[in-house]
């Protein structure tokens, strides 16, 4: 039996239960893991309010770390014993052990702590495929990325750093802005201050930047079109404010030939070599010391309702984690 955190019906956070779970045994494919932590993302409340539907009652959390006890037949890439982390379908990763499947677990090196790994697999991911995998950047390019000092932000900040490229965040207070900069911002803007797409054009010399990275939604994403320059692209990867409502296609083209796309982590990572690549660059940019994973928020798992109400306020900053 294992603690897990169950979701009984789309809505608040006082739908989320915490039951005694029967774990049983890993089939072909599959492996069981005893998790030490649990990350906590977007997603899951996306998943938690109905926004991205999901068959009810179901377990929630996309990503966690803890030591493999078990693998089925075929499985070869992991063995009982091995420190593993992940982000993966389908949910259930809040909890003290689960049954899932192998290919996205990832064998975790010994410098990266569990509470590590689990605050930065699906956000950490995530910043690997919109740097190396959306579209082309290189160094001396420029990017805007909004919550610059969220989770997936921070990590975006060191890793555009790393890579030479110019990064202009946003964030909702000014205490924010000051922690991006400090993790690798070039320039952070107060997004709450009407005329922050004016400031990205001053700061680009009123070209605009080749790239914006949103995962903000409703509230950005006209702002984010007026930030590229010809030819840009708005990678749109998130709602944290609601869904981008429908608009006139023909508007990119008024705007300069713009690109828009919307990803997912989990489309990249369906592959299995994939997904081992983008966590094998992930793992090297963190024990290589370019990128450190923040966890500023720790909740016990009985707590996971309070995560959830600060996460979704947009009261935190950095990672967060659930303690088993």
């Amino acid at each position: 039996m294992a603690r897990t955190v169950i979701l009984s019906a789309a809505g608040g956070p006082e739908n989320l239960e915490v039951v005694d779970r029967p774990v049983g045994e890993p089939g072909p494919g599959e492996v069981r893991i005893a998790h030490r932590a649990c990350g906590l993302n977007f997603i899951d409340i996306y998943q938690r309010t109905g926004l991205y539907p999901m068959q009810l009652p179901h377990p929630l959390g996309m990503e966690a770390a803890g030591v493999v006890e078990a693998v089925g037949d075929g499985v070869t890439h992991l063995k009982p014993g091995d420190r593993a982390a992940y982000a993966a379908n389908p949910p259930g990763a809040y909890a003290e052990a689960r049954v899932m499947p192998a290919a996205q677990v990832c064998p975790l090196p010994d410098e990266i702590a569990f509470d590590q790994a689990a605050a930065m697999m699906l956000k950490g991911m995530t910043v690997e495929y919109l740097f190396h995998r959306t579209t082309p950047l290189t160094a001396g390019d420029t990017v805007l990325f909004h919550a610059a000092a969220g989770g997936v932000g921070l990590i975006a900040c060191q890793w555009a750093r790393s890579e030479g490229i110019t990064l202009i965040g946003t964030a909702g207070t000014d205490e924010k802005c000051r922690l991006a900069l400090d993790h690798g911002a070039s320039h952070c803007i107060n997004y709450r201050d009407a005329g922050w797409v004016a400031k990205v054009r001053e700061l680009t010399g009123g070209k605009g930047v080749d790239v914006v990275m949103d995962a903000v939604g409703a509230d950005t994403f006209e702002g984010s079109l007026d930030s590229l320059k010809p030819l840009g692209m708005l990678i749109s990867f998130g709602n944290a404010s609601g869904p981008v409502p429908p608009f006139n296609i023909g508007i990119l083209g008024q705007k300069g030939s713009l690109k828009v796309t919307r990803p997912t982590l989990f489309t990249h990572i369906a592959d299995h070599d994939a997904c081992q690549a983008m966590a094998g660059h992930l793992f090297d940019k963190v024990v290589k010391g370019a990128v450190e994973i923040r966890i500023d928020q720790r909740f016990p798992l009985e707590q996971v309702a309070d995560a959830h109400r600060a996460l979704e306020a947009r009261q935190t900053t950095g990672s967060t984690v659930l303690e088993l």
